[in-house]
C-alpha cells in the first residue's frame, strides 16, 4: 500500500508474499504504471512529445515508459510526476 503523507514524502507497505504468489507479474507493474501515466498526461491535455521535453527525455524513451517496456528508476519516476503536477504514489494509483 502507498500513502501520500505529503507532495514529496511517500510511506510504502509492502506485503509479505513471494512473488509466486503474487497476482502481478514482473513486467505488468511495468505496464500499469505506463498506462497510468498516459492516462495521467492525456488527461491533462499534454502531447506525449511535451512530457518528454518537460522531463528531458527523448520521445521515444517516454513512449517506451508509457508502452511499460522499461523498468523506470524512482528518480525518472520522480521526474515524471513532477512534470505531471501528480504525486509519485498517483503514478502508482490503478484504477
Amino acid at each position: 500500500m502507498i500513502t501520500t503523507l505529503n507532495k514529496n514524502r511517500i510511506k510504502f507497505e509492502l506485503s509479505n508474499t513471494t512473488t509466486q504468489n503474487s497476482s502481478m507479474s514482473d513486467n505488468s507493474l511495468q505496464i500499469n504504471v505506463g498506462k497510468q501515466i498516459q492516462k495521467l498526461r492525456e488527461s491533462k491535455g499534454i502531447s506525449q512529445q511535451d512530457l518528454a521535453a518537460k522531463c528531458n527525455f527523448e520521445k521515444s524513451n517516454m513512449s517506451r515508459l508509457e508502452a511499460g517496456r522499461v523498468n523506470p528508476t524512482l528518480s525518472t519516476l520522480g521526474k515524471v510526476a513532477n512534470a505531471l503536477d501528480v504525486t509519485l504514489a498517483e503514478l502508482f494509483t490503478f484504477s
